[in-house]
């Protein structure tokens, strides 16, 4: 006998009464949105010329000549005279306040330009650490390491992924920390740890386990250890795709005995994953967000490369399939951004635990579908695309590493997965 179908229920029908649905920019947040654009165009390109000529030529890669250091700080007190600071902070009193979606526009300039973000104080992994600082950090913790990160002083770095355990389970994750009097002794290896090359990164917050014999959801915590702590071993850059990304850098390091005041743990001993809330919403979204701008910037290459170049008596453009390829490019990232525009939204009003979902659903999404947009600019600038002629290929390898840092495809799927099983 023929059954009957009954159609699960799902949070996704789109009820036009569903506040996730608007997804307009606040009217407020306009203004600045224009502002930072004009910024970027007026201020930042130029910069980034000037500050490229400068570190033509120096000895060593691992640092800035002073003429960098000084056009990029003429910039930043350029952009806080005018500002335009700390406004990735969601709701806070030492940004501007923006909600997640109004940030989601704002997000998309700035990956325009390499060097936006870090004009405006808004670069990963500070934006995150500060995040976290802000929510969890003690009075003490947030004199010493908040202030200066918002004021532009310094950077800072975020240490989890291991080589020697499988890190995409931060359940896995063995460097150790023990109490031993009143202060954490830490052991262990860690690697990509982006941003610790820079000779102004000052501070980690450092993912650990403290208790083995905890649940296991209870067994990790999140310390902050100053770089210049005795112990603290960087062996040497790793590389991506061929790129050390020197001054900045990925490191590999190791902790040897490292002892820091038992005071520098953030929220509490076993609480890593409660931080992690805090972290994995707002803070990584951010580079879905910035992804978007990626995605544009590699199709306007693409169009114009492919209207400037004939080949066979026709316009690159219109040879094969290229026209389809531009066209279903410009529907991707219309998709993409409505995606990221739904996600920010669904942390504005639900919160980052029970947004989990349609973060992760951008988090795989995102830097997938942009890689393949970039590679279809890449091979319509023929051998030129591969070359540094051109930023496509750093934009390749920056994307495409996302796919790990920013959490494995897999992971993300899976927590999609299980989300719509669990509504069977």
């Amino acid at each position: 006998m023929k059954q009957a179908y009954v159609p699960r229920t799902t949070s996704y029908g789109l009820n036009p009464g569903d506040e996730l649905n608007d997804l307009r920019m606040s009217d407020q947040v306009r203004p600045l949105f224009e502002h930072v654009k004009k910024f970027i165009r007026e201020t930042v390109d130029p910069m980034q010329l000037e500050y490229v000529r400068h570190g033509e030529g120096k000895k060593d890669r691992w640092s800035f000549t002073q003429g960098q250091l000084d056009v990029l700080g003429k910039a930043k007190a350029k952009a806080k005279e005018e500002g335009l600071w700390n406004f990735f902070l969601p709701d806070s009193e030492t940004g501007e306040g923006l909600k997640n979606l109004d940030y989601a526009y704002i997000a998309v300039e700035l990956a325009k330009n390499p060097l936006a973000s870090e004009t405006m104080n808004c670069s990963a992994p500070d934006t995150g650490n500060m995040e976290v600082l802000e929510r969890v950090g003690t009075k003490e913790q947030k004199e010493k390491w908040l202030k200066p990160l918002l004021n532009g002083e310094i950077r800072s770095a975020y240490a989890m992924t291991e080589p020697n355990v499988a890190s995409s389970d931060a359940k896995n994750i063995s460097t150790t920390a023990k109490l031993v009097g009143d202060e954490w002794v830490i052991n262990g290896e860690k690697y990509y740890i982006s941003g610790l090359g820079d000779p102004r990164c000052k501070i980690m917050i450092v993912m650990v386990q403290t208790n083995p014999d905890a649940p296991r959801g209870k067994q990790q915590s999140q310390i902050l250890v100053p770089v210049d702590t005795p112990g603290v071993e960087i062996i040497g850059p790793m590389h991506v795709f061929g790129a050390d990304h020197a001054p900045r850098g990925h490191m590999h390091m190791r902790f040897n005995n490292v002892r820091v005041p038992k005071e520098n743990i953030l929220l509490g001993e076993g609480r890593g994953f409660e931080i992690s809330q805090v972290r994995l919403g707002p803070g990584r979204i951010h580079h879905c967000m910035r992804t978007i701008g990626k995605a544009e910037k590699a199709l306007d290459l693409m169009v114009s490369r492919g209207l400037t170049r004939e080949a066979f008596g026709k316009q690159i453009a219109h040879l094969g399939g290229n026209l389809q390829i531009i066209a279903q490019a410009r529907c991707e990232i219309e998709a993409m951004r409505l995606m990221v525009l739904k996600a920010a939204k669904a942390m504005d009003v639900l919160g980052n635990k029970e947004a989990r979902v349609w973060v992760s659903m951008v988090k795989a999404m995102v830097p997938e579908r942009t890689c393949k947009i970039i590679d279809q600019a890449i091979q319509m600038h023929g051998a030129t695309g591969i070359s540094e002629w051109t930023p496509l290929a750093d934009m390749y390898a920056d994307v495409r590493h996302l796919r790990f840092a920013d959490g494995p495809d897999e992971v993300h799927w899976m927590v999609v997965g299980r989300h719509e099983l669990s509504m069977a």
